[in-house]
């Protein structure tokens, strides 16, 4: 039997339990084996059904936190939308339930867009962003009915003017000239980022867009960064928004940080929600319509990657070393994201060591976790690393010729895959060229 409650999920002495419990899903628990539960369903169950590296997705949180944004949103500014960005976790099954929570998406590229498509997403609800769009996707995105195009500089204007051939609603992205508090990597809505159009650039191709007949200019976009832990930069985002002019949309991105570390403040999405609003109210047209575009906020803290403890090394530290790796856990070294892991087999034992949480690829740099305290890990353990919901399966690959994880749904009880592990005759398929 699972303890799902907050109030009864226990926080053993001689662990950091009772603080973890707000990272992991929220749909988490501990069985009567002390071991990890999401949805319901015992992670040892599913890294034996479905093997390791596993992503494990609270689907029940993951809905919880769509409907929040949406209702939350639409609470406080009537005329608004909620759009998804997929580039958070970009799957068949993601685009289909954010749809259905009444979400409407946003798409960065080709892929996305044919993904979306597949999971059925209505393609009036998808917003096509991007700096280097290539003519191939533009065309694309106009055959199927596109909703929205962010415009992000004038060459794209030349190609649009060259495909178009019925009315297509554009929004335009603008350098706001905030300097996000986050990771560089990060940032995009500093002066110097490469997203978008300073502002005086940016009236310029406004009054191209709303001389030309088939282009019907909507408003403005900005995105100031991800993972931000404070409100305050939003609503100065929202601010500098206004000084584009009047106009009937504004788009003022996503970004809203999210809980990774013991140690971190993130806001809440009620707290966020009010920042933005309470700067549109007091800068935008009461009348215009107002969006946002959470991502890493709706999905991170829904998901958990399960590994498999290979091996343990004592030597100038504690290593222990799982099947997996920056193969699929790239934001570590990409963005220097702390994150917090814990024997999921062994939730209640005192943690006893402080490891290095290692990876499987040739690479000093592959470190899950600096310094991750547990009990005393022995081969075949399980691991799981908390509120990996966002990036990790987006940013995959196959170093060291690893293989994609699979992906599953949780919820009550019930596991279903959503996304297959990718297998070594797929990871051939592509060079059936040289192989004859």
């Amino acid at each position: 039997m699972s303890i799902n409650a907050p109030a009864h999920q226990p926080s053993p002495e001689g662990t950091r339990l009772g603080e973890l419990w707000s990272i992991l899903p929220e749909q988490s628990g501990c069985d009567e084996a002390g071991v990890l539960t999401v949805g319901g369903v015992s992670v040892a169950e599913l890294a034996e059904k479905y093997g390791t590296p596993l992503h494990v997705i609270d689907e029940t949180g993951l809905r919880r936190q769509a409907r929040s944004f949406a209702e939350g949103l639409k609470e406080r500014w009537p005329n608004s939308e909620v759009l998804y960005a997929s580039k958070s976790l970009p799957i068949v099954e993601m685009y289909r339930v954010a749809q259905q929570e009444g979400l409407a998406i946003d798409v960065a590229g080709g892929g996305e867009l044919r993904m979306a498509l597949a999971a059925g997403v209505d393609p009036r609800l998808l917003h096509f962003h991007g700096n280097a769009k290539t003519d191939a996707e533009l065309a694309h995105a106009l055959e199927v009915g596109i909703g929205v195009i962010i415009v992000d500089n004038e060459d794209e204007l030349d190609r649009l003017e060259q495909l178009l051939t019925r009315p297509q609603r554009l929004l335009l992205r603008v350098i706001p000239g905030v300097d996000a508090v986050t990771h560089a990597s990060q940032a995009t809505g500093g002066d110097r980022s490469k997203f978008g159009l300073p502002m005086d650039q940016a009236l310029r191709a406004i009054d191209r867009m709303q001389a030309h007949p088939l282009m019907d200019f909507e408003g403005v976009h900005l995105h100031i960064g991800s993972q931000i832990l404070g409100t305050s930069q939003f609503a100065e985002a929202v601010e500098k928004l206004a000084t584009a002019g009047r106009f009937k949309t504004y788009d003022v991105g996503g970004g809203l940080g999210v809980k990774y570390t013991y140690d971190d403040d993130a806001p809440t999405v009620e707290a966020y929600l009010d920042a933005i609003v309470a700067a549109a109210k007091e800068h935008l047209p009461a009348d215009a319509k107002l969006m946002i575009e959470p991502g890493r906020s709706v999905v991170a803290r829904a998901g958990i990657t399960l590994y498999r403890v290979v091996s343990v090394k004592h030597t100038g530290d504690v290593f222990v070393a799982v099947d997996g790796g920056m193969a699929d856990m790239l934001d570590v070294a990409l963005t220097d994201q702390r994150f917090e892991a814990v024997l999921a087999n062994r939730l209640a034992e005192p943690w006893e060591e402080t490891v290095q949480l290692v990876g499987r690829q040739c690479e000093s740099g592959d470190l899950l976790v600096d310094g991750a305290p547990m009990p005393a890990a022995r081969p075949g353990d399980l691991v799981a690393i908390a509120t990996t919901g966002a990036y990790s399966y987006t940013l995959a690959n196959n170093y060291n010729g690893a293989l994609k994880p699979a992906i599953v749904f949780v919820a009550d009880g019930e596991a279903r895959l959503v996304v297959r592990r990718e297998s070594y005759e797929d990871l051939l398929a592509l060079h059936a060229p040289a192989i004859g």
